[in-house]
């Protein structure tokens, strides 16, 4: 009800009523947003990031809510994709991030304690030299994004 309310007042141009009753809407939705964000990213910052997002999109897209859905579900749905997205954009970033050196003394640390095979060590090293040398070749600012996006704190 309260969703169809603030789709009315959106068409009808009337954007600050709409947000105050959309505040509403939040407070009702939140904790379960919340719980169910967390459930799907395992990470509390993320999934308020997560959260977050699914409301702003709500509320930016809520010109195209059906009546003749349940809100719960909408938002839902906006949510769980958001939390997806998420997780695929976390698995990319950790996919490039490696050790930046391996010295022989820990690999063979390594290998001794159970720890990675030698092949796996000679990939990961052969690996790091490969985008040491691809990273070389970026022009400097890009250059510069990749090192921070990946290195900076």
């Amino acid at each position: 009800m309260v969703a169809a309310e603030i789709k009315a007042l959106v068409l009808a141009g009337q954007r600050d009523a709409a947000r105050d009753l959309f505040a509403e809407l939040v407070v009702g939705q939140q904790r379960r947003a919340i719980r169910l964000a967390y459930q799907y990213l395992r990470d509390p910052h993320d999934a308020d990031e997560a959260v977050q997002d699914a409301f702003v999109k709500v509320f930016t897209h809520i010109t195209t809510y059906r009546e003749d859905m349940p809100f719960e579900v909408w938002f839902t749905r906006i949510l769980v994709n958001g939390c997806l997205d998420l997780r695929k954009a976390r698995f990319r970033r950790l996919r490039w991030v490696l050790p930046i050196e391996a010295s022989e003394a820990t690999a063979a640390a390594d290998v001794a304690g159970g720890g990675r095979s030698v092949e796996d060590t000679l990939v990961t090293q052969a690996r790091l030299r490969e985008i040491a040398a691809a990273v070389d070749l970026l022009p400097e600012r890009q250059r510069s994004v990749f090192v921070l996006c990946h290195f900076g704190d």
